[in-house]
């Protein structure tokens, strides 16, 4: 399991970057669904942890292995502080950053659905609050056992914790005793108290949630808060090290998960069906053929090939929790020459490199040099974030800095289509050769339009969806990534294909200078002897 410190991901030299990258890609898929958080000098008011998609008899096991505010005993009478398990609308996470500081999450009433554990150092016990609508939703104290039992669900027992020498306290004489619950004056499952233990500084106590019924399905969030450092200049650093596990009936997948095995696999087979081919186009086309058309063919294998690993991955993590470390890494190299061969086959078939020109010019090597590395780095940032845990202190901020700079490559890359645009513009009034840039001028110009797309179905529209639709529909977000992208390689590879009538691989006709200058040559007899030389619409000399 993966452990997530409170250091940031900017500090190191690049031999310590090569290092832990080389850490994430062995250890980064370990942490699977079953989630290790510890924190140490931790100053955040508001932790969200983690979010997770429950169906009916679906399990939240929580353990809390050491919280240690670092306070004196009189003032952490006096703290704040504890969980909050909150249902949120269309999988997203709620959002503490932009909150009142003297709007506690503890201590307001609510309507809406929410679990709240409140942590009192004083009497040693932690107070479970239950609001809204929520008759089936079981709380008991501890983990779950390790073997599978018969169905139905525990029944906790009654037992007063009793206080022991040293400042800890324990439900029994055993130090793995269950912690204790007691019921409240209105013998109600709201007035719900569990034990929490005292020991070396630090407190300690465990529960799980069971989903009773159909009625509390839904996205849940898990968030710890600790309302005495809401004050901004008055934190006091704390340290928090906790352990979850959700798992559903059918595995350890959230239920928007569930299908992406499936899904993947599926893409996978299409686009590798799209790759083969395209490579029987390109074998029955052999004079038309450039470099970038097997580029192309490369693009579709290596993106088979990532889908395939990360459908295996889907499928381990369900039946084991973690996947497997060896295809986690055949997985993120796969995606990371995804990445790159993506953005390079954009931008050289935007920049007419290989069709019509071999050389770039000085603003496409720019832009090159500015696109391609802050890809690649992109997605090796989000292979560490996706590896780190949600309640990291950087998680949020890189996510969405990375993202950030996603967009800003696929505005970068169509710098090179605008600039092929221009040029046909102004080539097809000066150089005579009208209908041949003007059919160039057209191509480029739904090359334009289809990148644009493109981009903003996968980057924009996506996530859209992904906010709007139910908590067990959310593998939509995935499918309409995937099949926009198959849907723009078939496009791009059915405008560029390697035929003698495609517009963008026809060379200029001969100038009727060149025609007249042949005839006066061949009149003058200064030919004589010699064979004219025609070259094919993929540039090779036929005599």
């Amino acid at each position: 399991m993966a452990v997530s410190e409170r250091r940031g991901l900017g500090g190191g030299s690049p031999a310590e970057w090569g290092q832990r990258l080389l850490l994430v890609l062995l250890l980064g898929g370990c942490s699977g669904r079953i989630h290790w958080l510890a924190l140490t000098g931790e100053k955040r008011a508001d932790i969200q942890l983690n979010s997770f998609g429950f169906y009916t008899n679906g399990s939240l096991e929580v353990e809390l292995s050491l919280l240690r505010l670092g306070l004196r005993e009189a003032e952490e009478k006096s703290l704040l502080v504890g969980f909050s398990l909150s249902r949120v609308r269309s999988g997203r996470v709620r959002s503490y950053s932009t909150r009142d500081f003297q709007d506690c999450p503890l201590q307001k009433n609510s309507s809406s659905f929410l679990v709240l554990f409140l942590i009192n150092t004083k009497d040693l016990q932690v107070q479970v609050r239950k609001y809204g609508e929520q008759k089936t939703l079981f709380i008991f104290p501890g983990l779950l056992p390790e073997a599978p039992s018969k169905p139905g669900l525990p029944k906790p027992q009654a037992t007063v914790p009793r206080k022991v020498d040293g400042g800890g306290t324990s439900a029994a004489s055993k130090p793995k005793s269950t912690p204790a619950v007691i019921q409240g004056p209105s013998g109600k499952d709201k007035d719900l108290v569990l034990g929490l233990s005292h020991l070396n500084n630090s407190y300690n106590f465990s529960f799980h949630v069971v989903i009773g019924s159909q009625a509390e399905e839904g996205q849940y969030s898990l968030n710890f808060h600790n309302c005495n450092n809401s004050v901004p200049g008055k934190e006091h650093p704390f340290d928090i090290t906790v352990m979850i596990r959700e798992k559903n009936p059918d595995g350890f997948l959230s239920a928007a998960e569930m299908p992406l095995f499936k899904l993947y696999m599926v893409m996978s087979a299409c686009f590798l069906a799209a790759g083969i081919f395209w490579v029987s186009i390109l074998c029955r086309n052999t004079y038309s053929v450039f470099k970038i058309h097997w580029l192309m063919a490369a693009l579709a294998f290596t993106k088979s090939i990532s889908l395939l690993f990360h459908s295996i991955n889907y499928y381990f993590i369900n039946s084991q929790g973690h996947p497997i470390e060896g295809l986690a890494v055949m997985y993120y190299i796969a995606h990371l020459l995804k990445g790159a061969l993506l953005f390079i086959t954009i931008a050289l078939i935007g920049s007419g490199w290989a069709f019509i020109k071999y050389v770039l010019s000085d603003k496409e090597k720019k832009v090159f040099g500015i696109v391609i590395p802050m890809q690649v780095l992109a997605n090796v940032a989000y292979i560490i974030i996706e590896s780190r845990e949600e309640g990291a202190s950087d998680y949020v901020l890189w996510k969405e800095i990375l993202f950030l700079v996603d967009l800003i490559c696929c505005g970068a890359i169509l710098f090179p289509v605008v600039w092929s645009i221009r040029h046909l513009q102004d080539a097809s009034g000066t150089d005579g050769k009208v209908a041949v840039n003007l059919a160039k001028l057209k191509l480029f110009r739904h090359y334009y339009v289809m990148v644009i797309c493109y981009v903003y179905f996968t980057r924009i529209i996506a996530i859209l969806l992904q906010v709007a639709v139910p908590f067990q529909w959310q593998w939509l977000y995935q499918l309409l990534v995937e099949g926009s992208t198959l849907a723009f390689f078939v496009l791009t590879g059915y405008k560029f294909q390697p035929t003698g009538n495609n517009p963008y691989l026809q060379l200029p006709q001969e100038d009727e200078e060149d025609v007249q200058m042949e005839q006066v040559m061949t009149d003058s007899g200064f030919r004589e002897g010699l064979s004219k030389v025609n070259k094919t619409a993929s540039g090779r000399e036929l005599l």
